[in-house]
Parts: C-alpha cells; structure tokens; sequence
C-alpha cells in the first residue's frame, strides 16, 4: 500500500489522525521509508505533524491551514498521550459566543507543563491547571468529532485566573460583559470552588463593573462566606491607596474599562 491510499482508506472510513507506527504497519515498511513517505505528503499539503510521531489527514478545505484546526486533532492527540484536557479561557470564550475577537491562538489547559504547537498557521498554548480533570465542562461537536471545552461558569473563572494569558483584565471584563447571560448562579459557585479564593473575588467584583451582578448574588454568598482577607484586584500587589471594596473584599489598585 502506497502511503497516499493509506491516508485515502482512513479519512474514508472517518478517520483523520494515525501514529508513525501504525502508518509503518500498514505500509509494511522501515521506519525510515514511512517517514520519507509522510513527510513528502506534508510537502503535499495532505498531511500535517502537530506532535511527533502524530499525523492528521488534511482535507482540501483547510490546505491553507497546512493543517486540521486545533479543535479537530486535539482530542485525539490528548486521548493518545493520556491527558485530561479542556479547552479554555478564549478559545473557550470563543465556543459559548463571548469572543470579542478570535484569539490568535488555540488555548488548552493541561495538568501539566507542554511545549506549544506550531503547525502551519495554527498555534496550540497549553495552560497548566492542576486540578484540570474536576473542572465543569461541556462537549461541542465538531466536523471530526467532538472536543471538551469549559462550561461558562468555569470559562468565566479561569478568565480572572490568568488574564496575562488573555491581554488582561480589561479583556477579561470585555468577555464576562458577553458571557454574562450565560451564567448560572449556583453553577458559578460550583466552579468556583474549584480555584482560588482571590478569583472568585475578582470574578465578582468584575461582574458587578460589567452590569451583571445579578448573576453574581449566589457567588457573593459564598466569598462573604469564606475570604477572610482583602485581595488585590490586579497582583501580586496593590497600591497604597488602593479602594477598599466590601462586598467582594477586593483592593482597587486597577481602573478596568471593558471595551465597547
């Protein structure tokens, strides 16, 4: 079998992804000559790399791509190294209708550290978080599958929890002010409860600003509950003047303006 019908016979058959090693099984071949064979058809544009010893089939449509998108191989590629993984901040923005512009990168949280992917035009981060298999999430469907993606009560968490992952806190106040309507109370809690104290502060405080802190009520219980300290809006650190705010027990050392 000539490499070319392999990738023919498995995007047939709906698959879009293999290993080195199958592809040498199949072709009966040396590891040498199944690796010039995929690597003349990534010169084709028919194949793309995004991690070694991994391959997705890329179908005409995204030849410009030089590659699947991000959401229709990370699934497999995830399942294969055995890694529990969500899609988030942005990216996951993105899926519940919030982006306020496409982010320029495909955001993956991990539980741990990995290299970013550079395949053709699509960038893959990966965002550690280390207790990344109890977060809430939600299945999308795509074109290959499907693909985990955080809830929005739990989007709207880690937005707080890494805004230098997403250009800030005014990006950060810009998205919850789209994503607000999709907010449960109570879910929020529960995801919540899943990461620092100090975010949920900062969520609220955020939700608030944004006009939307009738979807904060129940997350205001639970900091009025637990924050037993006042905690920067912007850290590590605030200001010496910074304003006190009670209800979220929240330093403002930051002025935050969502962009219209």
């Amino acid at each position: 079998m000539h490499a070319r019908d392999y990738i023919a016979s498995l995007a047939a058959s709906g698959r879009y992804d293999f290993t080195s090693a199958e592809a040498r099984q199949a072709l009966s071949v040396s590891p040498a000559a199944a690796k010039l064979a995929l690597n003349r058809l990534i010169k084709q544009g028919r194949l793309a790399s995004p991690a070694r010893g991994f391959y997705a089939i890329v179908p005409p449509e995204y030849r410009s791509l030089q590659s699947l998108p991000a959401d229709q191989f990370i699934p497999a590629l995830m399942e294969r190294a055995g890694l529990p993984y969500y899609v988030g901040l942005l990216s996951a923005a993105q899926y519940h209708g919030a982006a306020h512009r496409r982010p320029q990168e495909f955001q993956v949280m991990l539980g741990r550290a990995r290299r970013p992917i550079v395949c053709g035009a699509v960038r893959v981060a990966f965002i550690v978080r280390k207790n990344v298999a109890e977060i809430p999430v939600q299945r999308f469907n795509t074109p290959r599958g499907t693909v985990t993606v955080s809830t929005p009560e739990a989007t709207a968490i880690d937005l707080v929890g890494y805004p230098h992952h997403i250009g800030g806190l005014d990006q950060a106040a810009t998205i919850l002010g789209e994503l607000a309507e999709r907010l449960d109370p109570e879910k929020l809690v529960a995801a919540a409860r899943t990461a620092p104290l100090p975010w949920a502060q900062r969520l609220g405080y955020l939700l608030t600003k944004a006009d939307a802190g009738d979807r904060a009520d129940a997350l205001r219980s639970y900091v009025q509950e637990h924050a037993r300290q006042f905690t920067p809006l912007l850290p590590p650190a605030p200001h010496a003047d910074a304003v006190r705010d009670e209800d979220w027990k929240i330093l403002v050392n930051a002025d935050v303006e969502a962009e219209l």
